[in-house]
């Protein structure tokens, strides 16, 4: 983030100005760290005479024309100069009715991901280029009105080096004209865009291409680009078919073509996100791209992340919110599309199953936060929005959104999303826009259902209250719905209630009604009659977003026989349950470590069990009693190696299995089978060794002590790559002993890292079985962090925020030292809300820790 914008700046700009275009020139020939930018902008004003501001950050401002009349000279960057209001900031006055801008800056390459990010591989010393201007990053790229509702035409030159490819968000309208040493690159103007939608791309990236033709006949480019040394890892075909597919879905959903004239998807190497819905050029986290055999969970991610940011092209890019208090549109739509076209349009048809087991599961995490906000919140400023790139955003709104459909009609809801990005073609929205249009198509009121799911905050729990008569059916259910009494607000939900019966054949659904639970209580005479069953399954096939709580018999039967159910979403409805009592502090966390164990022998997806695994883990370190952590995870590293030798050769869950053995070993024998696959001297069947594979083994025998820098620095010469790179600086940091971890926080502390760099950092520093080592750096977290979040770019500082959080040391004392930094008056309030969620997180571990040193040994 490079200016904190606010809501009512945006608002009082949007009110007197309308942006024709932009063109802009960026020569990117001019040294390794800044380039020259030159920016004329023309724009209208409703109020002649009247003045207001551009940006421009971090800039050497050179020139700066306001209808022919220089308005500043030369200014050094962050200087307040002639002509501005801020740092970052040039003012404008007294405009005219019809203005032309010039702006001619030297602006900097980043190492952060934001702005226009500069990376050098390391295999062969190539330089690639891309940018990431959300949420308010063009700014750092050229002078421009940097809020979503000022849309414009940008017209971009750019000249690069001689051999790079360059793109944007159109094709080059000419040949690319070269001079020596370098080469210009036209891109004609585009539709009208928001500021963040605009690509630049340029390097001497490895080019695969395409097309794709439409239903209606019309055709265009497809292009997948990525570092040249790895191109022999790029899987084009598998890409280009998912792409093709999403196509074919949105083509259909949307009732609209596709609004550009060529689709990029550019995988960039260290990318902070997922993803970036750049128009027509789609910018994607370089992990996609596979160099060593990838989990069903990672794959399964990564169309669900391509799909996610194609649905953008027409929600988001043709259509853009006006405010970023709107993210939602955007976000939790594409979230909800995503999932959607993967479940219709591809192979993994279960992808409602996976959102339900792991996604959702962070929705439901975020909204129990002391920082919980409504889907469409209130959002005040840009550093509000960069903290709201969250699970309520995404994951909550995307499960209100699938809730809606059954309540308004699949039919009816996706010809409301047509009509509503028909109407709003290439402008920009609100809530209300998107509202009218489903009404419309629907026939429904949803206004009561805004207020209730999108205006407010917060998650409801839904139990039945059941009787029987003597022979054991059912006489009467009652759907009882709770409110957090911080949230006390009871919705409307659309649910089914699944009876289920334990058998020869497993557990089976034998009955299946569906209502609409409102208010506090809801009887459902339809079940009046039925035999009790084994298994009385609230929200059954997931249609609600609310937590579940089961009667006692349920409840055994899940704790006893949850493997045996057959139905993959009931399934995982019940995982789900668990694990939401685990972090409640209602089920004991070895009780939940216990039945992932016995339930994994009956798991056969792999993105599931992989799930359960990572969660059960995580029970182990925070919710687990101390005394019976050790126990934990000799348990899951027994039933883990179990797993692994008798898992089919070659199959996803033999590498699930591993990778959960990679996460818990600690005992002399396990470490001894990693040794083994290290050097070679022992192997499962089926299981490729690979580089990543390589120092996924050497980080765990570092992190017991069974191997150190000697080591790292081996694999290191053998693994060049900026992987390995990142990789041996995870392993460094791992190394168990006060004064490596004193190392890695020095180089953590530097400010000097880039971004990759200073995430591989602290997830090595961070190793969950090193937390005694961590002890003595909580004090100087809390001592620290506001510094940190002066001097630093927002996405680093968000990440020092997060996981530097001192979680490891659970106790009251950390607990006492976050609310004497909570207490702190000067606090931003972004970073108060991310000190707020950790000190939040390491409640509920004290609390379900207490839970579990009562429970039964």
């Amino acid at each position: 983030m490079a200016g904190n914008l606010t809501q009512g700046e945006a608002r009082e700009r949007a009110a007197i100005l309308s942006v024709d275009s932009y063109q802009v020139l960026i020569d990117l020939t001019r040294g390794p760290d800044s380039f020259r930018s030159t920016t004329t902008v023309r724009f209208a004003c409703a109020e002649p005479g009247a003045g207001t501001f551009i940006e421009l950050a971090g800039a050497d401002v050179h020139d700066v024309v306001l209808n022919g009349e220089r308005l500043a000279g030369t200014a050094q960057q962050g200087t307040t100069q002639p002509g501005t209001v801020q740092p970052g900031r040039i003012a404008l006055p007294g405009l005219a009715a019809r203005n032309e801008l010039r702006v001619e800056a030297d602006c900097r390459y980043s190492r952060t991901g934001e702005g226009l990010h500069r990376f050098v591989d390391p295999v062969d010393d190539r330089v690639y280029l891309y940018s990431q201007f959300a949420t308010a990053d063009a700014q750092r790229v050229f002078a421009c009105f940097d809020q979503p509702d000022l849309k414009a035409k940008f017209e971009l030159t750019v000249i690069a080096p001689t051999g790079w490819e360059v793109l944007s968000n159109a094709a080059p309208d000419r040949p690319a004209q070269s001079a020596g040493s370098a080469t210009t690159w036209h891109f004609p103007p585009t539709e009208p865009l928001p500021s963040y939608a605009l690509a630049l791309v340029a390097g001497p990236y490895a080019v695969a291409r395409d097309h794709y033709r439409a239903q209606d006949g019309r055709e265009f480019p497809l292009r997948l680009l990525c570092r040249a040394s790895l191109a022999e890892h790029l899987d084009a075909d598998v890409l280009f078919d998912i792409t093709k597919r999403g196509f074919d879905f949105f083509h259909d959903v949307f009732g609209t073509p596709y609004p550009f004239a060529k689709y990029d998807q550019v995988f960039a190497p260290e990318f902070n996100v997922g993803a970036m819905e750049n128009a027509a050029c789609v910018t994607v986290n370089e992990k996609y791209v596979f160099r060593s055999r990838a989990t069903a969970a990672l794959r399964e991610r990564r169309a669900e992340t391509l799909l996610h940011e194609m649905a953008h092209m027409w929600f988001g890019d043709l259509v853009t919110m006006r405010w970023w208090d709107d993210l939602w549109l955007n976000e939790s739509f594409a979230t909800y599309a995503g999932v959607l076209a993967q479940t219709e349009a591809t192979e993994w048809t279960g992808a409602w199953t996976t959102f339900a087991n792991l996604r959702k599961a962070e929705a439901y995490r975020q909204d129990q936060l002391p920082s919980t906000h409504p889907i469409a919140a209130d959002i005040p400023d840009i550093a509000a929005t960069e903290v709201n790139f969250d699970g309520i955003t995404y994951l909550k709104g995307a499960s209100v959104l699938k809730q809606l459909v059954s309540y308004v009609g699949r039919d009816n809801f996706l010809a409301g999303i047509g009509r509503y990005v028909r109407r709003h073609a290439w402008g920009n929205t609100t809530l209300a826009d998107l509202l009218a249009a489903l009404e419309e198509t629907s026939g429904r009121d949803l206004a009561a259902w805004s207020k209730q799911w999108l205006e407010t905050s917060g998650v409801n729990t839904l139990r039945a209250e059941w009787a029987y008569d003597e022979a054991g059916r059912v006489t009467g259910c009652t759907v009882v719905q709770e409110a957090p009494e911080e949230q006390p607000v009871l919705r409307a939900h659309r649910m089914a209630i699944g009876l289920y019966d334990r058998g020869p054949g497993g557990i089976v659904r034998r009955r299946r009604v569906v209502l609409d639970v409102v208010g506090a209580r809801t009887e459902v005479p339809e079940l009046v009659g039925e035999p009790r069953p084994d298994l009385a399954l609230l929200n059954d096939d997931d249609l609600t977003y609310a937590k579940v709580r089961l009667d006692e018999r349920s409840l055994a039967t899940l704790l006893g026989h949850l493997g045996e159910i057959r139905d993959p979403l009931a399934a995982a409805q019940a995982w789900t349950i668990a694990w939401d009592m685990t972090r409640d502090g209602e089920l004991p966390a070895r009780d939940y470590v216990r039945l992932v164990v016995s339930g994994l022998r009956s798991v056969t997806d792999a993105t599931l069990a992989q799930t359960l695994v990572d969660q059960a883990r995580k029970a182990v370190h925070d919710y687990a009693a101390p005394h019976w952590q050790p126990i934990g995870r000799q348990t899951l590293a027994a039933a883990a190696h179990q797993l692994l030798e008798t898992a089919e050769p070659g199959s996803d869950l033999q590498l699930v299995h591993l990778q959960a053995l990679l996460g818990v070993a600690v005992a002399p024998a396990q470490l001894a089978v990693l040794r083994g696959i290290l050097d070679g001297t022992w192997r499962p069947e089926g299981l490729t060794v690979d580089a990543d594979l390589r120092w996924a083994v050497l980080r765990r025998l570092v992190a017991c002590g069974a191997a150190g820098a000697a080591e790292i620095d081996a694999e290191l010469r053998a693994d060049g790559s900026a992987a390995g790179e990142r990789h041996a600086v995870v392993c460094t940091a791992a190394i168990p002993t006060a004064d490596a971890k004193e190392a890695a926080w020095q180089r953590i502390r530097s400010g000097a890292l880039p971004n990759s760099l200073l995430r591989a950092t602290l997830e090595g520093f961070a190793e969950p079985d090193h937390r005694d080592l961590l002890v003595p750096f909580a004090d100087r977290y809390f001592a620290e962090i506001a510094q940190v979040w002066s001097d630093w770019a927002g996405g680093m500082a968000q990440r020092f925020a997060r996981d530097a959080f001192p979680s490891g040391a659970i106790g009251e004392s950390t607990l006492a030292s976050a609310d004497a930094c909570l207490a702190r008056a000067d606090l931003p309030a972004a970073l108060r809300r991310l000190l707020a969620e950790g000190r939040d997180e390491m409640a509920r571990a004290i609390r379900a820790r207490r839970r579990d040193a009562v429970a039964t040994p």
